[in-house]
C-alpha cells in the first residue's frame, strides 16, 4: 500500500482509539479532562502512536491491542507537552498553532491536566483485553520510555545543560532520552501486541533510538530555518535561551548531513533484520528528514 494511504488509515485508527479513551477516562464535566481533552485532540502527527500501530502490523501482532496502546502512548506524549510548555519549563505559548494548555485553562489546571493523561495512560493499557504478559510488556516499556530510565531524565539533563556548553556526546545522551526513549518505548508496545522475541526487540530499539536522533537534529534545524506558521510553536526559543543544538555545533547543513547519515544507517539495519516488510518503517525514516513541522 501507498506510504501516504497507510499513514492516514494509521491516522484513522489513533483517532478512533483516543476519542474512546477519551469519553471512557477523561468525563467532560471535569475541567482537568476538558483540558487533557483540548490538548489531545488537538491535532498533531501521532508519529509515536503510528509507530505503535506500523511495528505491530509488521509483525503480524493484535491490532486491538496495538490500537489501545497506541492511545496510551499518544496521552502520555500529550501529558509531556502539556508540562512542557509551562513557565517553569519552556514557557512557550503556542502548541500545535493554538495557545498552550496553562494559556487556555491556567497553570494549575494545565498542571492536573498532564498528570491525568500520564496516570489514565496505564489504565487503558491495564484494560486491553489481552494476555497478561502483553500488557505487562507493554506496561514497562511505556514506564521505562518516560521515567527516571528515559525522558524525564532526559529533560532533567537539557535543564542541567541549558546555561552550559554541551559536547556532542552530551546532546546524543540528552535526546537519546528525552526524545528517543518514548520512540522507543512506541516501538516496543507494537512489539508486546506482537509478542516479539529478543531479536525483533533489539533491533526495534536500535530503530527507535536512531529516528528519535534523527528527529531532533531537525527539529534544532527547524528551530533556525522554520517559521511559526510552519511548526505551529514559537521559534528561537533555543538561541534565546542559550541551549547548545546540532545546529550550534555543526551549522544548519552540517547537522543536515549527520541526520541523513544516521537515517541511512538506521534503515539499512531495520532491513537486515526484517526485508521488505520494514518498507512502511524505512519511510517513516525518512519523511522526518524532510518534515517541515
Amino acid at each position: 500500500m501507498d506510504y501516504a494511504k497507510q499513514y492516514q488509515e494509521y491516522l484513522v485508527r489513533v483517532n478512533a482509539a483516543l476519542e474512546t479513551a477519551c469519553n471512557t477516562y477523561l468525563p467532560e464535566e471535569s475541567d482537568i479532562c476538558r483540558a487533557a481533552r483540548y490538548s489531545l485532540l488537538g491535532g498533531g502527527k501521532r508519529i509515536r502512536a503510528v509507530l505503535v500501530l506500523a511495528v505491530c502490523d509488521m509483525l503480524n501482532g493484535d491490532a486491538a491491542a496495538a490500537d489501545q496502546f497506541a492511545a496510551a502512548v499518544e496521552m502520555l506524549h500529550c501529558y509531556s507537552l502539556i508540562h512542557d510548555d509551562l513557565p517553569c519549563m519552556d514557557n512557550d505559548d503556542l502548541r500545535r498553532g493554538k495557545p498552550s494548555c496553562h494559556k487556555a485553562f491556567g497553570e494549575a489546571t494545565a498542571m492536573l491536566a498532564g498528570d491525568v493523561l500520564l496516570t489514565e495512560a496505564f489504565d487503558v493499557i491495564a484494560n486491553v483485553e489481552a494476555p497478561a504478559i502483553v500488557n505487562v510488556r507493554a506496561a514497562r516499556a511505556l514506564g521505562a520510555g518516560a521515567g527516571s530510565r528515559g525522558m524525564v531524565y532526559g529533560q532533567e539533563l537539557d535543564l542541567k545543560y541549558e546555561a552550559l556548553a554541551a559536547t556532542e556526546e552530551q546532546l546524543r545522551l540528552i535526546h537519546r532520552n528525552k526524545t528517543g526513549a518514548l520512540i522507543n518505548a512506541a516501538v516496543q508496545m507494537g512489539a508486546a501486541a506482537a509478542q516479539a522475541n529478543e531479536t525483533q526487540c533489539r533491533e526495534l530499539e536500535g530503530y527507535a533510538y536512531g529516528i528519535g536522533l534523527v528527529f531532533q537534529i531537525v527539529d534544532d534545524v527547524l528551530d533556525v530555518i522554520g517559521s511559526q506558521e510552519q511548526l505551529g510553536k514559537p521559534i528561537g526559543s533555543d538561541s534565546e535561551n542559550g541551549k547548545t543544538t546540532f545546529v550550534t555545533l555543526y551549522g544548519t547543513e552540517g547537522a543536515m548531513e549527520l541526520a541523513r547519515r544516521l537515517n541511512e544507517q538506521t534503515c539499512a539495519s531495520l532491513r537486515a533484520e526484517f526485508g521488505e516488510k520494514s518498507a512502511f518503517l524505512e519511510q517513516l525514516a525518512r519523511e522526518l528528514l524532510v518534515r517541515r513541522s
